[in-house]
């Protein structure tokens, strides 16, 4: 069983390899502002009520006109709060207010040439889906042992706006989906004892990332060559 150092070594050497790969290529940089959420077992669907602020930096390098490989560093809060939906939300009137900081690789695929430089095209969605790997920290009592970073998967939606050539903008929606199931601080607990502490453990946490961002593209200027070597 891979343990939670080695999938961190995992990560950050896909994240180096992203950017050695990108030399001789078009590169891009960004930043982002937007906000994180939460499902799980303190709110079961997506409630923009708990969106909380969140920003991100990021590399991008363009493998062909419409595949894109780009590593980010996202970081904010997040938490939520117990909504009295049943007597074991009365009961438990739990809540969790949390930093995240996360690291990920991912692919994004655009439905449009938007660099084809003969027919300009200014908007142009995508998707996109990946690796990721995660940290919170702001628990100040664990009610389980467990580790403070796990992996992620993060995928989601996005379009993008072409401002010039050299610039654009975009909005983007992206769910991480988890492996874990204490970002709230509830899981399983004890049934035994009718405290009614304890959550769904056969249903992982999840959270979400909607921000917009600004990029900046660099041009690779190659060097002229001898023609008579």
């Amino acid at each position: 069983m891979i343990n939670i150092s080695s999938k961190a070594s995992i990560v950050v050497g896909l994240i180096l390899a992203s950017v050695m790969s990108a030399f001789a290529q078009r590169s891009e940089v960004g930043f982002g502002i937007g906000t994180f959420n939460y499902t799980g077992d303190l709110v079961r669907f997506y409630n923009f009520k708990y969106s909380k602020p969140a920003a991100t930096v990021f590399y991008r390098s363009n493998l062909s006109n419409v595949v894109s490989l780009r590593t980010a560093i996202t970081g904010g809060k997040i938490g939520a709060s117990e909504k009295p939906i049943d007597a074991f939300a009365v009961q438990r009137d739990a809540s969790f207010d949390l930093f995240l900081m996360e690291a990920s690789l991912v692919m994004e695929y655009h439905f449009l040439n938007w660099r084809d430089p003969k027919k300009f095209v200014r908007l142009s969605p995508y998707l996109f889906g990946g690796l990721g790997l995660f940290g919170i920290s702001g628990n100040a009592e664990k009610t389980a042992e467990y580790s403070n970073v796990q992996m992620a998967v993060p995928f989601g939606a996005g379009i993008k706006y072409v401002y010039t050539p050299k610039w654009y903008f975009s909005l983007e929606f992206g769910v991480r989906k988890t492996f874990f199931d204490y970002l709230d601080n509830v899981s399983a607990g004890d049934q035994r004892y009718k405290n009614f502490k304890y959550g769904n453990p056969n249903d992982n946490d999840a959270y979400y990332y909607l921000g917009i961002s600004i990029t900046r593209t660099f041009y690779d200027i190659p060097c002229p060559k001898n023609p008579y070597k």
